[in-house]
């Protein structure tokens, strides 16, 4: 087998797995951000954390920032879309418990074919409309709480930013390449980092005060931050959309177990019917995934 095509192989079976440890890590950040923003501003949560993270990437990619104007404009949109989604799950966390988010923002592996459908003509199957027939139902029942309060704005913020999710993963899957991965996260990060400061800075940045809260920061912006969205950008180069979604909607599951483990939550019956609604939404998409087609690889 020729060098390059080997290359080829063990990156596609790489890739898979640098989803599903991205999932994990994205899991692991509920129950951590949860604990920052109520000492932070989400605003001031995002831009602290964003700024280490670009930080970061632009020390370890400086040398490959000389990237093409269209690379570049594919990089800030990307980042903008980020930036929106990530704000909205964050607001939306402050008055949504860790595991509800962590389901409701893991829709988007259904939102993923939806939109492909709607924005780019993918075709959808019959089985992807019962799995968001399946994830609306069990949206309705994982919200209805034992109060009986239905959907409020913290889970409708969270929805909101799962369709943001879906559109990235969209539009990342249909740009990103092996050799754009570095310099493509770059402007990602760097587009978000501007976005959260124009929203922060109004009002003064708030930054930790204790040692805890800095090192849980440093942990979100290094490892659930820069470390993701490299591995997210990396991976997608080399596995369609619909299938990077799939794989990382393995993280609602991880983020209710570090909910359980670390927050004190307890899922009830409406909890449990809920998660199970959408799981079998989820398992349908995986059994029947949906094709795309072949990605912009232009820089």
């Amino acid at each position: 087998m020729p060098e390059p095509t080997r290359q080829r192989s063990l990156a596609q079976r790489l890739a898979p797995w640098a989803l599903l440890v991205m999932a994990v890590l994205w899991g692991s950040t509920f129950f951590s951000i949860k604990r920052l923003v109520t000492v932070l501003p989400p605003e001031d949560f995002l831009a602290v954390r964003y700024l280490m993270s670009t930080i970061v990437l632009v020390a370890v990619f400086h040398r490959q920032l000389r990237m093409g104007w269209r690379t570049f404009g594919q990089g800030v949109c990307l980042g903008l879309l980020w930036a929106a989604a990530q704000l909205l799950q964050t607001i939306g966390l402050t008055s949504t418990p860790a595991s509800i988010s962590g389901f409701i923002t893991g829709l988007y592996v259904v939102a993923t074919p939806v939109l492909g459908f709607l924005v780019f003509r993918f075709r959808i199957t019959a089985w992807v409309w019962l799995a968001v027939v399946l994830a609306t139902a069990g949206l309705g029942v994982l919200t209805l709480r034992s109060s009986g309060s239905g959907l409020g704005l913290g889970e409708l913020l969270t929805l909101g930013s799962a369709l943001i999710f879906a559109l990235h993963i969209l539009l990342l899957g249909r740009w990103s390449t092996p050799t754009k991965a570095g310099p493509l996260t770059c402007a990602q990060g760097i587009a978000m980092t501007v976005v959260f400061f124009i929203f922060a800075v109004p009002g003064g940045i708030q930054v930790p005060t204790t040692a805890v809260n800095w090192i849980w920061m440093v942990y979100l912006a290094v490892f659930c931050g820069a470390i993701t969205l490299l591995l997210q950008t990396w991976a997608q180069s080399h596995v369609e959309p619909s299938k990077a979604a799939v794989i990382m909607c393995s993280e609602p599951l991880w983020a209710t177990l570090f909910a359980m483990a670390f927050g004190g939550e307890r899922p009830t019956w409406l909890f449990a019917i809920g998660a199970a609604a959408i799981l079998a939404a989820m398992a349908l998409v995986i059994r029947h995934p949906t094709r795309v087609r072949a990605k912009d690889s232009s820089s």
